[in-house]
């Protein structure tokens, strides 16, 4: 069964209103079991792209999580990533920046970060935390940038250099995956109140993020204008309903499948030279004593 992944785009250029996109939605998968099935054979077919993309050294596949606390980001990248290759794999999760990465422009460290030809790379949160967080608490008076710089269309070039950085990657093949999983306030609340009452869950927990949740609607707004300003042909954004997790990695899964498909990743082809010498190495070793 294949997932109509078109559904989840964000339109490039297209407004939208988030509130009206059902965070609860399975596109008729009645099951969770029905749903890990499929997740279980997309895990099987990730694995036989991922080797094909690793030896033909091409393209590099660069997926973007990013969610709400409590979406399923960690769930997703554990579960879905769980057949690839660590040696051709790489994940990054980017937290408050150093002194360091202050003192460069902010997508210095994502530069850094970019995953080479040939390599799945996963950043756990990104550089949309630079229109998101930073935005909602106008945390970019902490940034040292030239006072002059930062005006009331701050927010504009950002989502303009962020588009022209992704294609940058795009026109040097570095294909772009970029999921939002939407999880609904409600369900936020209920997943915060499992850890906290589950002792083997309470590590993830911060009393910070109750005081988030006072930021819903502004966050909100952050991200559906950020999603719609950098949604684009080259960098799709996904917006993938999270409520119920199976189906948010499902689907997930079903996007970096289609996806890879579509480079149609194989082995390199060997020259005549080359198969010529790989059947004299042959000989040699059978005729060893």
């Amino acid at each position: 069964m294949n997932i109509n992944i078109s559904e989840f785009i964000a339109k490039p250029s297209k407004k939208f209103n988030l509130s009206k996109i059902k965070t609860d939605y399975t596109a008729g998968i009645d099951s969770k079991e029905k749903a890990e099935k499929l997740l279980s054979q997309n895990i099987e077919t990730m694995a036989e792209l991922q080797d094909k993309l690793y030896a033909q050294d091409k393209y590099s596949l660069l997926i973007i999580f990013q969610a709400m606390d409590a979406a399923g980001k960690d769930g997703a990248i554990k579960h879905v990533m769980s057949g690839l290759n660590p040696q051709g794999t790489q994940v990054y999760s980017f937290k408050q920046p150093s002194k360091e990465e202050l003192d460069h422009g902010y997508l210095w460290r994502i530069q850094k970060a970019v995953p080479e030809r040939g390599r799945i790379g996963i950043f756990n949160r990104s550089h949309y935390e630079e229109v998101l967080i930073v935005r909602v608490h106008n945390l970019i008076r902490f940034q040292q940038i030239p006072e002059e710089l930062i005006d009331d269309s701050i927010w504009e070039k950002r989502f303009r250099q962020i588009n022209d950085f992704e294609r940058y990657l795009y026109e040097n093949g570095t294909v772009i995956i970029k999921f939002f999983l939407n999880i609904s306030k409600e369900e936020q609340r209920k997943r915060f109140l499992s850890r906290i009452e589950d002792p083997s869950k309470n590590w993830k927990f911060s009393a910070a993020d109750v005081d988030e949740r006072k930021y819903w609607d502004d966050y909100m707004k952050a991200y559906q204008e950020a999603i719609s300003a950098t949604s684009t042909k080259y960098a799709p954004w996904y917006i993938i309903p999270a409520d119920k997790k199976w189906f948010a990695r499902l689907v997930v899964s079903e996007v970096i499948v289609q996806t890879m498909k579509k480079l149609n990743p194989d082995y390199p082809k060997l020259s005549d030279e080359q198969i010529s010498q790989l059947r004299n190495c042959k000989e040699i070793l059978l005729n060893e004593k």
